[in-house]
């Protein structure tokens, strides 16, 4: 069994004996790589900003689970909107599942945090302390000394202390920039239950990155297995041209004036640099992998080879297996077509929820273990708790409810006409009398309107008890 053959059937940072085998990837360059640093910085910069912007009062990013309080792009979200919640969270699966069908893992290369961080942060880092792959190797092969000792304590303090401030940031999202500000003020000490919470996510995010990191692409994220059930033949990958690159008597070393196309040899010269510069540590010619994050490092790589050999650039390129066998372009194919019509359809029904999200959310209900009272004048009472949420960043002045069902009258406990402060629950007690003679049932449902004035806000309903005896 030749060693390609084995390589296909194990996974490239385990080695024989079955223990971790550590991935030392080349420092990449190139024009993909450019881009894409460019976009991890931009990414990077909209990550750590999006706590600390506020938009009409809210923070632009928030995801307090504790208080269920949540911004998303400054629009405020409560409990009472999961539904809106669940419906952005299928709508993103069904993006990435169209996405990974057109284009592969491409997301997990260009904007995944986790790739960000460890290329972008920690492997840029890595790179300017202990050196480019080969004095990494060398400097994990020496023994300990005063050089390797200062290396490794210098880049451990710079990783933890860039930990720490990944977990301040997540931080902020959790509990609010304006609260963690506050707690920074206040010192450590009078916070202590936040400080053993924030040092374990600092303990954690350190672990992900400085020891873990490509496991967390391979064993951990479950996007990568899912890539197997979504790709087929017609996904565009990172991918090589083993039309090309095999020819008929498959890879030969580069020799200098030789005709490799009369010798039938194809135009990868072996040089390994492609597997040299994975940061997953593949052999991007074995084929799709699922390792493979499409980071296109090999491509920038393989380019540069082919430029210095002066053999055509992309033999390893985004291309699909169809365009490779088959030289069949792109196209939508009907499974990306029922994807994009689901997505366009929730897109338009969430926007439309959106739009019709009320501004005030009112629930009125019984006080539990209370029966109805029979008044005077044939009236039965009944008494309620009520709850109303203002999703605004404005206090709603003059609230007062009104029966739209039934003639009746409402009796506040605090009175009315009240205001809701804005971004808060307000809760009470009221009362609602109705004649015996207006009653339909013995459980009547009732239509009640929430005003701000002569306003109608929202609209709600409840049900009235009252005794089974009446016409």
């Amino acid at each position: 069994m030749s060693k390609d053959e084995r390589f296909r059937d194990s996974i490239g940072t385990i080695d024989e004996a079955g223990k971790r085998a550590w991935v030392f990837p080349k420092k990449p360059s190139g024009r993909f790589y450019t881009y894409r640093k460019w976009v991890s910085y931009a990414l990077l910069l909209i990550l750590v900003a999006s706590p600390f912007i506020y938009v009409n009062g809210n923070q632009f990013m928030l995801f307090n689970v504790l208080e269920r309080r949540f911004n998303i792009f400054g629009l405020p979200f409560w409990p009472q909107d999961f539904h809106l919640v669940v419906i952005s969270m299928i709508i993103g699966v069904i993006f990435i599942a169209l996405f990974t069908t057109a284009f592969g893992r491409i997301f997990c290369g260009w904007m995944c945090p986790q790739t960000i961080f460890m290329e972008m942060v920690f492997r840029r880092i890595e790179y300017w302390i202990d050196g480019d792959r080969g004095a990494q190797m060398r400097l994990d092969r020496q023994p300990w000394n005063a050089v390797k000792l200062r290396k490794r304590l210098t880049k451990w303090a710079v990783f933890f202390l860039i930990s720490f401030g990944i977990a301040n940031v997540f931080l902020a999202y959790l509990i609010g920039s304006d609260t963690l500000l506050r707690y920074v003020q206040d010192g450590p000490a009078a916070h202590l239950g936040t400080l053993v919470a924030l040092l374990i996510f600092t303990g954690v995010f350190y672990f992900v990155f400085a020891w873990f990191r490509e496991q967390v692409c391979i064993i951990a994220c479950p996007y990568g297995r899912m890539q197997g059930v979504l790709l087929d033949e017609k996904s565009v990958v990172v991918a090589y041209d083993y039309k090309r690159g095999e020819a008929e008597k498959g890879r030969k070393k580069f020799r200098k004036g030789e005709d490799r196309s009369a010798l039938g040899y194809g135009d990868c010269i072996d040089c390994l640099q492609c597997v040299h510069v994975c940061p997953t540590g593949i052999d991007i010619r074995n084929g799709t992998q699922l390792e493979c994050v499409n980071c296109t490092a090999c491509i920038d790589e393989c380019d540069t080879i082919m430029e210095k050999v002066n053999l055509p650039k992309g033999l390893i390129r985004y291309a699909s297996e169809d365009e490779i066998a088959r030289k069949k372009k792109f196209r939508f194919t009907p499974r990306m077509k029922g994807y994009a019509a689901v997505l366009t359809i929730l897109t338009g029904v969430f926007i439309g929820m959106l739009f019709l999200r009320n501004d005030l959310e009112a629930s009125i209900l019984r006080l539990p273990g209370q029966l109805y009272q029979r008044k005077e004048n044939q009236v039965i009472s009944n008494v309620y708790t009520y709850k109303l949420i203002n999703k605004t960043t404005r206090e709603i002045p003059d609230v007062h409810f009104r029966l739209l069902s039934h003639t009746g009258t409402i009796t506040f406990v605090k009175g009315d006409g009240f205001a809701v402060p804005a971004q808060e629950l307000f809760e009470g007690t009221l009362f609602i009398d109705i004649p015996e003679a207006e009653l339909n049932g013995d459980q009547d449902k009732l239509r009640i309107g929430v005003y701000s004035g002569k306003e109608l806000i929202e609209t709600t309903a409840t049900r009235f008890l009252a005794p089974r005896t009446y016409k």
